[in-house]
């Protein structure tokens, strides 16, 4: 068995304190826009089978039963207590976790507390500029208060995260199209027209501004991430950016590639200051997991691979993410042991890299005590 630190998950978000039946439970295990298929559920996908595989001994049950004995079991406990069981059985000894996402969420210190691991904040950056918007009356007072609002964030959070959810699309057409930061006067006229149609309502889309706010938080010094993964936001799209960026101090981490995990980590070999995620995907693959690791592993340098499990709403997959990608580790690096091929202490080594070590070096969070 390969020996690792306790995790450093490098993006999460808070989970749903609320009681869920099994229609809500469902839908919240995959991110679809249209129903399962008639007489299955989503339980049966990669991600469902997981949850049955790795859930249930967490709360005292034998792997793979039923849905339904399952959610049984998760009612008599509580969602607190369930809550509790599912984080604390993941390894993990620190959460990145993004503050943004809305709805009824714990909130990072709440998530500390209940997951028994350190937590960091993730800032995303459109939400300090959609804060700063309501509290600007002209075009000069927001971009002021947008930039003293990112200075803040700097000094309180371990990095800026770009593009989770769906605004994905928004960012990476904004910094496919034009990567370089966009001049004063372009922002001063960006802003002034998104500042005059913001009674419309909706989230921040316009270009020049995300690609304000991705160079703003290159600029403060902390790793920025930028989520990546299906067709939308490829990493391939994000290639000009990441040759702009390259100057002295800038991080960037990739998050979430699959399926285009490969790219993502040839990217990561390429550029010095850019990082790639190796465990968001790996809960949605679920058997298949230790053969999309071990492509990562063969693509990127082991010093730019980092763990995140991607959980979010439910605690079940902050525990498949984190505990998937064990086994699966285990599986590749002591493979390759087996046949030769590695040391053990080179595997452990190696292991404690990307589970941990790498996360805490470019996220220096032993700085952060």
């Amino acid at each position: 068995m390969i020996e690792t630190p306790p995790l450093v998950d490098q993006y999460c978000q808070g989970v749903l304190r609320t009681e869920l039946g099994l229609a809500t439970f469902e839908a919240q295990l995959i991110r679809s826009a249209s129903p399962p298929a008639a007489g299955t559920t989503f339980f049966d996908t990669q991600t469902g089978f997981a949850v049955r595989r790795w859930c249930p001994p967490l709360l005292g049950l034998e792997p793979h039963c039923t849905p339904v004995h399952y959610l049984a079991r998760r009612r008599e406990l509580g969602a607190a207590e369930s809550a509790r069981r599912l984080l604390r059985g993941c390894g993990a000894g620190a959460r990145l976790v993004d503050t943004g996402v809305p709805g009824d969420l714990t909130g990072s210190k709440e998530l500390a507390l209940t997951g028994g691991a350190e937590t960091f904040e993730l800032v995303r950056p459109e939400l300090l500029a959609e804060q700063a918007a309501d509290t600007s009356g002209t075009v000069a007072a927001f971009l002021a208060d947008l930039a003293g609002a990112v200075h803040r964030a700097a000094a309180g959070a371990v990095a800026f995260t770009c593009g989770a959810g769906e605004g994905g699309r928004a960012w990476a057409a904004a910094l496919e199209a034009d990567p370089e930061p966009p001049g004063p006067g372009e922002v001063r006229g960006a802003a002034g027209r998104w500042l005059a149609g913001r009674a419309r309502g909706g989230a921040l889309r316009d270009p020049v501004l995300l690609r304000h706010l991705a160079w703003s938080a290159v600029s403060s010094g902390l790793p920025l991430q930028l989520h990546t993964g299906g067709r939308s936001a490829a990493p391939e799209r994000l290639t000009g950016f990441l040759r702009a960026t390259g100057g002295p101090g800038a991080r960037l981490v990739l998050l979430g590639g699959y399926p285009h995990h490969r790219q993502a980590a040839g990217l990561a070999a390429a550029f010095p200051h850019v990082h790639a995620d190796l465990g968001a995907a790996l809960g949605s693959t679920g058997t298949r997991a230790a053969a999309v690791l071990a492509e990562c592993l063969e693509t990127a340098p082991f010093g730019k691979l980092m763990f995140s499990g991607g959980g979010r709403q439910l605690p079940e997959l902050h525990a498949v993410g984190a505990l998937v990608f064990r086994e699966a580790l285990g599986r590749v690096l002591g493979g390759w042991v087996a046949d030769g091929s590695w040391s053990w202490r080179d595997a452990e080594r190696v292991a404690a890299m990307v589970a941990a070590g790498n996360a805490r070096r470019v996220y220096r969070l032993d700085e952060r005590g």
